[in-house]
Parts: structure tokens; C-alpha cells; sequence
């Protein structure tokens, strides 16, 4: 998996914390599940402010010690805090135990409208403690352990406690760059036990679209990814508009013509009277800008695109705006589905827009998210594979998904291997989750030039039509991708295991079956046959954000994500609804039911 060396700490935990002093009332209502955004908590004089709302859950946590698993020598911090409309509030904690952050420590408080303390969520479920605070190992030994085993350039070491298996270890973690294990050279998490020196995991930093391993395959295949953007080249329209203002910089209509969707709207930066920026200041400042077939350390590396007509691209390679339309396209196309579905203003959901850099490094056949960064990364392909960027819609839907994923849950493959696989059903409901709001990025932009479907990389050019799909994931003959959950999803690299839930999903918005939705033929199977009939998209998808928000930690794995989806479709709909009866039954024609969940150790 590559790497570009702008850095994310995936399994970092001394992360950029939002405490409840620089929560906003907006922030805690954005997350409410509905198909239009709830009123800010702070219109109604009843409703508690945040930071008494952080401070009633942070006392449930440890006056229920023995649910939530906090202890005397934690110190919770809160990052994110939650209203629901109909009162209930849940925050979000990361925990630091004697001082030092902790791996695998997360859990969410649920509290009543009266802050009257509801449950729990919490990832790791054992007591987390350490005898001492004392490495064995040096940092500066640590260090060069790291950079030994990841075969880069290993920054300062971090002492931590890892709490993520069945005991709690005293670790060190390090950020190495330049890993010769990564792909072109990128960054690798590498955790080692601070006593024995051992390596607890070795991770690389980002998730990218397709994993080493559909790499590999289509590699030995043979198989060209040329995707057929069904287009021609674009003639600019003659002219631009730009805002009634009389200063600058001001918001501006422009217009874009792209590779995949032809022409498209785009709303820019007016910085002069015939001087245009290919930033959004109406979207939190979102803007893509030109890597130079380089990879930069930063984003302000880049080169900003700038016109003096804002008229931006052609259509073709031949103009390398074309591949910022697209990018600059789909990244809008997705705050605005987050934004107007569920009332998340931006991916962290603080207001700030998202960024892209296009023509990202060297023969370069991916698409990656960049926490750290806040952007998306497009290589132009390799050449040989993959002969065009992957600046297509569900694509960047897919991969912001990572990005609210991270801000929120924050699921974590359970392993990964040495070529950057990633393994485990955490991992995979992370993919899945990408996949299922990716697609519905599709559906609510509906641009008939991208037709929506529940297809994943259908633009991709693949022999097979498409890379996943949801109604029967098992179609996806390149990753091998399964219908059902089996005790072997436990250790299943994380996009063929990613079908597990995908089809769950499926099933609650579509039912099983036949059905052809916008011109694509779609079957759905069942494990045992039975008949399930969907609730629709809007409610499926309702229920499966507040899930993710409220209800899943960084080791949610499927049988957990039922549990999850039920509680949001117990508060959205009732207990004794359709909508929650279907949620049961749509997770237990892929095979995951309460009767069936594993041990705790698997």
C-alpha cells in the first residue's frame, strides 16, 4: 500500500483533540440522522450546553466503573459530544491512563435528555493497567528498532499504553517515513512493546482505494485499467460569471469540464477582476491543487490553480486541470451529501472544507485520504495498469468516508501484513461503511452522466464492470469479496470481508431479490433463503450514519455493528417499528445473529 508523505496517524491517539470549550451547538446536532439536518441544540433553552453535557458523561464514566472500564489513574478527554433531536447525548472520549495515551481506549457515553447516564460503548473490553511507567527500551532504541523493521526514516518515539489485545502492554509508537516496505516510499505506525522491544504492529498510515493486493492481481492479469470517460473534449463555455461584489476575494460561478461527468458547475475564489482560484470559500475553503508529479510534504506545497477566465479543463489528459475538475467535482459533491443529509459541515463536521491534490508523485495507480492532511491524493496512474487518474465520483466519496470514519469511530484493522494488507472485521466494516456512503454520494449528486447505482469503481474499467457492488458482493471475482459473515471474517483482508456488512445494507434499503434500479439488474441473495423487504435508502442510510456516529469504536466488528444499526433504529424509528424489525432481519440473512456471535477472544 502506498504512502504519500504527508503523514496520518491512523493509530495515533495524542491526536488533535475538540474539547467541549470549542464545541459548537451546530457541531452538536450535525450528526442527527435524518434526511435534513436538526435545529442546533441551542434554539431550545432546555437543551444543556456542551461542556455540561461532557462534564455529566465524563462523571457516568467513572461512577459506572465497572461498565465503562475506567479507572482511577484514566483521564478521559472528549472529542466529540453529540445531541440527539430527541434530547439523548452521547460523547466521544479517548482515554489517558497515567499520563499516557492509549491504544485501543475509546468508548462513547450515552446519556438520557436529563443526562442521566444510559450506557456504554467502548472498544477493548479489559481493565486497562500498566505495573509501571518505566520502559526497558530507550526511545532513541525504539527508534531504530522501528526504523529497522519499516526500512525508513523513524520520527520521535512516542511512549504509549496498548491496550488493543487481551492485555495492556507498554509500548512505544513511532511514525516512519520513507518506508522501503511501502510502495514508492511512504509512512508506516509501528508500535513495540517498550520492555521486550517486540513489534505489536507495523501499519501503514493511510487507506488506499485499491489495496497491494488487486494490484498485484491485476498486474499478473495483464489487465489495463483504461477507464472510458464517454466523453469528448470540451470547449469551454465563452464565458464565466462571477459574484455582484465590489471586492475581492469573493465567491464565483465557473464552470469545469472533466473527464467523467462533462461539464460541471464550480463554485471559485475571485481574487481579481480577471483572476480566479479553484477554491470553494462557500464549502470551507475546499481546493485542489497541482502536486507536480511530486509528493509533497504538505499541502501549501502544491501548486494553486489559478484562471483568468474560470473556465477550468478540457475534458482530456491534455490539460491538467481536467483531472482538478473532477477531484475538485466530487469532493463538493460529497460535503454537500454529508452536509444536507445529516447536517455534517465538513468531514471532522468543524466547518472546514476538504482538499485534493491532483497528479500526486510518479506512475502512481491510486487514490488515498489524508487525515493529517485533510486531502485527498490522486496519482495519474502507473502507466502500465491503471492508464488514467482515479478522480471518479465514488471514489472520492469512498475515500472521504475514510476521512468521517477517522473523525468518528475510527475502526482499525486488527492486522496488517507485510505487503500493507489489512486484515480483521473492524478493518473490513471500515470498507464497507466507504463503500455504502460512496454510493449513496452517487445517488443523492444523481448527475446523469454518472449514473447512481449501489456499484463501487463501475468507471474504473475493469474487465468485471465494477471493483465491488452491494446486492451480492461475492460477484467481485478480484478480491474475492463474501455474502455472508463466517468465523473466518474474523482474519479476511478487509475489502473482500467488507461484504459482510455492504450486503446487509443492501438488503435493509432494497430487500432481496431481482429489481432493477436506474437500469442496473440487481439479485440480492440471503443465507437461508428467507425473504427480506427493504425500508428504503434514506432510512437505511439514517440508520447506518447514527450507528456510526453514536454506537461504533475503533474494534466495532459486525456482530457489534448489528447491535449498533439496532439501537439507531430503536431511536430513530422504535423498538417495535418496521424499520427495526427489517434492520434484524437484514443482518441475519448475511448470517450475523445474536445466537451466533463469537467469544470475546474469537
Amino acid at each position: 500500500m502506498r504512502r504519500p508523505h504527508i503523514r496520518s496517524h491512523r493509530l495515533a491517539i495524542a491526536v488533535a483533540v475538540t474539547t467541549a470549550a470549542t464545541l459548537t451547538a451546530g457541531v452538536a446536532t450535525a450528526a442527527s440522522a435524518g434526511s435534513v439536518a436538526a435545529p442546533a441544540a441551542a434554539s431550545s433553552p432546555s437543551t444543556p450546553s456542551l461542556a455540561k453535557v461532557v462534564d455529566a458523561a465524563r462523571t457516568a464514566a467513572f461512577a459506572h466503573a465497572s461498565a465503562t472500564g475506567v479507572g482511577k489513574q484514566d483521564t478521559l478527554k472528549a472529542v466529540d459530544t453529540m445531541v440527539d433531536p430527541e434530547g439523548r447525548q452521547h460523547v466521544r472520549f479517548i482515554r489517558v491512563h497515567r499520563g499516557l495515551p492509549v491504544l485501543g481506549g475509546d468508548l462513547v457515553v450515552h446519556l438520557t435528555a436529563k443526562s442521566a447516564y444510559e450506557g456504554v460503548t467502548r472498544a477493548y473490553r479489559h481493565q486497562v493497567a500498566v505495573p509501571t511507567t518505566d520502559p526497558k527500551l530507550s526511545a532513541g532504541q525504539a527508534e531504530a528498532k522501528a526504523a529497522s523493521v519499516a526500512k525508513g526514516d523513524a520520527g520521535e518515539a512516542e511512549l504509549v499504553v496498548d491496550a488493543r489485545e487481551d492485555q495492556t502492554t507498554l509500548a512505544y509508537q513511532v511514525q516512519v517515513t520513507d518506508s522501503r516496505t511501502t510502495e514508492a516510499g511512504g509512512t508506516r505506525t509501528v508500535v513495540l512493546d517498550a520492555v521486550t522491544g517486540e513489534v505489536l504492529s507495523n501499519t501503514p498510515s493511510n487507506d488506499s482505494f485499491l489495496s497491494p493486493a488487486v494490484q498485484e492481481k491485476l498486474r499478473k492479469r495483464g489487465e489495463r485499467l483504461n477507464p472510458a470517460t464517454g466523453l469528448t473534449p470540451v470547449a469551454p463555455p465563452t464565458s464565466g460569471t462571477s459574484a455582484a461584489v465590489a471586492g475581492f476575494p469573493a465567491a464565483a460561478k465557473g464552470t469545469g469540464s472533466s473527464f467523467f461527468v462533462g461539464s460541471v458547475p464550480l463554485t471559485t475564489t475571485q481574487t481579481g477582476q480577471k483572476s480566479f482560484a479553484l477554491k470553494d470559500p462557500t464549502r470551507g475553503n475546499t481546493e485542489t491543487r497541482d502536486a507536480g508529479d511530486k509528493e509533497p510534504e504538505k499541502f501549501s506545497a502544491g501548486k494553486a490553480l489559478t484562471s483568468t477566465t474560470n473556465r477550468w479543463g478540457n475534458g482530456t489528459t491534455g490539460d491538467r486541470t481536467t483531472a482538478a475538475v473532477d477531484a475538485q467535482y466530487g469532493i463538493t459533491s460529497t460535503l454537500d451529501f454529508y452536509k444536507k443529509t445529516f447536517g455534517r459541515n465538513g468531514i471532522k463536521n468543524d466547518g472546514r472544507g476538504a482538499r485534493a491534490l491532483v497528479h500526486f508523485g510518479k506512475n502512481v495507480g491510486n487514490a488515498y485520504w489524508s487525515s493529517d492532511c485533510g486531502c485527498m491524493l490522486y496519482g495519474d496512474g502507473d502507466g502500465k495498469t491503471f492508464a488514467k487518474p482515479l478522480v471518479v465520483l465514488d471514489v472520492t466519496g469512498h475515500e472521504l468516508t475514510h476521512g468521517v470514519v477517522d473523525a468518528t469511530a475510527n475502526l482499525q484493522p486488527t492486522r496488517v501484513d507485510t505487503d500493507g494488507n489489512q486484515f480483521g472485521e473492524p478493518g473490513s466494516l471500515n470498507e464497507s461503511l466507504a463503500d455504502i456512503f460512496g454510493s449513496a454520494v452517487e445517488f443523492a449528486t444523481n448527475n446523469p452522466k454518472n449514473p447512481p447505482n449501489y456499484l463501487m469503481g463501475e468507471k474504473l474499467g475493469l474487465e468485471q464492470k465494477f471493483l465491488r457492488r452491494l446486492d451480492k458482493p461475492s460477484l467481485d471475482k478480484l478480491e474475492g469479496t463474501v455474502d455472508y459473515w463466517s468465523k473466518e471474517s474474523y482474519d479476511t483482508e478487509v475489502h473482500a470481508g467488507s461484504g459482510v456488512s455492504s450486503h446487509a445494507f443492501y438488503l435493509l434499503a432494497e430487500g432481496s431479490g431481482k429489481k432493477t434500479i436506474g437500469g442496473v439488474a440487481y439479485d440480492s441473495p440471503t443465507v437461508d433463503g428467507s425473504t427480506v423487504s427493504g425500508i428504503g435508502r434514506s432510512k437505511a442510510t439514517a440508520i447506518f450514519y447514527r450507528a456510526l456516529t453514536r454506537y461504533m469504536v475503533s474494534t466495532t466488528d459486525f456482530h457489534d455493528a448489528r447491535t449498533a444499526t439496532l439501537r439507531a433504529a430503536k431511536d430513530i424509528y422504535g423498538a417495535g417499528s418496521t424499520e427495526y424489525k427489517t434492520v434484524d432481519k437484514a443482518w441475519a440473512a448475511v448470517n450475523v445473529t445474536a445466537a451466533n456471535k463469537p467469544s470475546a477472544k474469537h
